[in-house]
């Protein structure tokens, strides 16, 4: 299995998305410490949650469905809370934004504000990502990666308890492969013993949490969709307490419906869990068409039972990863799609 991820410019907040993975970060250390308010989750659009946030036990069903997005341009827009209901930092959370230059020293600046917007505004908060390829710190090695990936986990959930939702592993190889994977585990019995650990340890910092293992090409192509497969199942059989799989969905302006489906069927039935849609967006710079797709694409993952929620990768026109994907100008003007979409919604 394997493929390639599409690209289309660089035009997001916080550095450039390449093939693969995302470049990018904040500088600077902030002393860590402190823990933040623990908030409910209601809005428009979906379903009622049957808990909020908080104490779901990383049960996807305690949650409500969601329509969500992210920052723009290292910043949550103070409009956000009526269009979305979820929110997923893009740069913020990352490891080697948070923690960039020592095990003793964190950077929380930006993903606090980004928290207590949420918490302010009852959106569900989502952490992207603990452990990845790409953009973690470069003073881990796999002499000090397993104290330094559980010390990670645990200060970020020691400081964010009623975080949601986590991406625990992101984009596992063939796509990236952190520099310390050995250090966690390497291979071991199962073949991916690495990944196994991170979601134990996840589990034991964030026992609230949903755990999420995300990928991208898996709902494109279907050599990857079996690749999630086989990677869950073989963590599964060394005991990790994995809660979900995550579809990044970039990309599938020209993917046809039947092809989505059937991609979300192979992974539905190998691995017996639910699926969250983390990084929709749809590069077509034809308004019309973007709005086609846009309807064809979020009714089928809004109406499919097993589709716990959807992610959109950004909103504002000139500040999201991929060229053509923005939804909305600065002033507020929409483009079709997001007329359709927060009609669709009943929000905005």
């Amino acid at each position: 299995s394997g493929g390639t991820k599409a690209t289309g410019g660089t035009t997001s907040a916080g550095g450039t998305e390449s093939t693969g993975g995302r470049s990018g970060g904040r500088g600077g250390t902030t002393a860590s410490g402190g823990t933040k308010a623990t908030g409910g989750t209601t809005s428009a659009g979906g379903t009622e949650p049957t808990g909020g946030t908080t104490g779901n036990g990383g049960a996807p069903g305690s949650l409500r469905k969601f329509a969500g997005n992210i920052d723009t341009r290292n910043q949550i827009r103070s409009d956000f809370s009526k269009y979305w209901d979820q929110f997923s930092p893009e740069n913020a959370g990352k490891w080697g934004s948070t923690q960039p230059n020592s095990q003793s020293q964190f950077n929380w600046n930006s993903l606090d504000a980004m928290h207590d917007y949420c918490v302010k505004n009852n959106i569900i908060f989502k952490e992207h990502t603990f452990v990845w390829g790409a953009q973690q710190p470069k003073w881990v090695n796999n002499d000090n990666a397993e104290a330094a990936v559980k010390n990670w986990m645990t200060e970020f959930c020691t400081r964010f308890p009623d975080v949601a939702m986590i991406d625990v592993v992101n984009e596992p190889p063939p796509h990236t492969t952190p520099a310390y994977k050995d250090g966690i585990g390497g291979n071991g019995t199962s073949g991916w013993d690495w990944i196994a650990n991170a979601f134990k340890w996840a589990r034991e910092a964030c026992p609230n949490a949903i755990l999420i293992l995300n990928d991208y090409n898996n709902i494109e192509l279907s050599g990857d969709a079996r690749h999630t497969v086989d990677i869950v199942k073989a963590i599964k059989s060394v005991g990790a307490p994995i809660d979900a799989v995550g579809c990044q969905t970039h990309g599938t302006d020209n993917a046809q419906l039947n092809t989505l489906r059937s991609n979300l069927d192979t992974m539905l039935s190998g691995t017996g869990l639910p699926i969250y849609i983390t990084e929709f967006d749809i590069n077509i710079a034809d308004d019309n068409r973007q709005a086609q797709v846009m309807r064809d694409q979020f009714t089928m993952f809004w109406e499919h039972p097993d589709i716990k929620g959807v992610t959109l990768w950004g909103y504002i026109v000139g500040a999201t990863w991929l060229q053509n994907t923005g939804l909305m100008q600065d002033n507020g003007t929409m483009r079709p799609a997001m007329t359709w979409l927060m009609q669709y919604l009943g929000r905005g």
